[in-house]
């Protein structure tokens, strides 16, 4: 078991010209992605939250799906959400972006007031689309489903090339399918759940996409682990 780990040395990104995208989670061992109250909570306990904050630090935006921005309480994040001394360090800006993912354009008013970007497609309600852009910022990718290779290219000219998807299993699903995630980082909390929970990745169609462990650290009886994700 190791104590205290770099987990800035750990999550680090890769510079690799374009936006590289990684997703975080937490599950129980037999896969369940909530506990019984439907959120991911406090499962994994300090270890994950400790991780949780330090890929937020290392990030320049946070994308999440508007119903697990709704279920989890998110807040528009500020500078006393992140570590501010390690932004600085690897030439980040103060605050990362925050992009809340929504089709049906159910976006929580208050991370809309505070400056969330919100990404959706052509399908999205035309009033409400446009009272949306009237006091905020929204990318349309895509026809019906998110475009992933248009969201991206716009994210990079915003100069946002460390993405970090926290979620939900739809989005995550979502994501996958389109070949749009470098890398998956899950938490492995020492938790049965049985139960009817999703996985942290849902959709109709399986998709069978090879993972290669890049590391697992235990801390505390949690499993840190980090896997690099095949994108054809």
């Amino acid at each position: 078991m190791t104590d205290s780990p770099d987990l800035e040395q750990l999550y680090a990104h890769p510079d690799i010209g374009r936006p590289w995208v990684r997703t975080d989670f937490v599950s129980t061992v037999d896969g369940a992605a909530w506990t019984r109250d439907g959120t991911s909570g406090d499962l994994g306990g300090s270890v994950d939250k400790a991780a949780f904050r330090m890929m937020r630090n290392l990030c320049d935006v946070v994308v999440v799906g508007a119903g697990t921005a709704r279920i989890e309480g998110y807040r528009p994040l500020t500078e006393s959400s992140v570590d501010s001394t390690i932004r600085a360090r690897h030439d980040l800006a103060p605050v990362p972006g925050l992009v809340v993912v929504s089709r049906s354009l159910d976006v929580p008013a208050a991370l809309v007031d505070g400056g969330a970007v919100v990404l959706t497609s052509a399908v999205a309600p035309k009033e409400r689309l446009s009272q949306l852009r009237e006091h905020g910022d929204v990318i349309v990718a895509g026809d019906e489903a998110i475009d992933w290779s248009a969201a991206l290219e716009a994210f990079d000219g915003r100069g946002w090339r460390r993405v970090l998807c926290e979620g939900g299993p739809s989005l995550h699903g979502d994501m996958l399918a389109a070949g749009a995630v470098d890398e998956l980082c899950v938490t492995i909390a020492p938790v049965v759940a049985s139960g009817t929970a999703a996985r942290i990745a849902h959709a109709v169609e399986p998709i069978d996409r090879p993972v290669r462990l890049e590391h697992a650290v235990a801390v505390d009886n949690v499993l840190l682990t980090r896997w690099s994700v095949d994108r054809t």
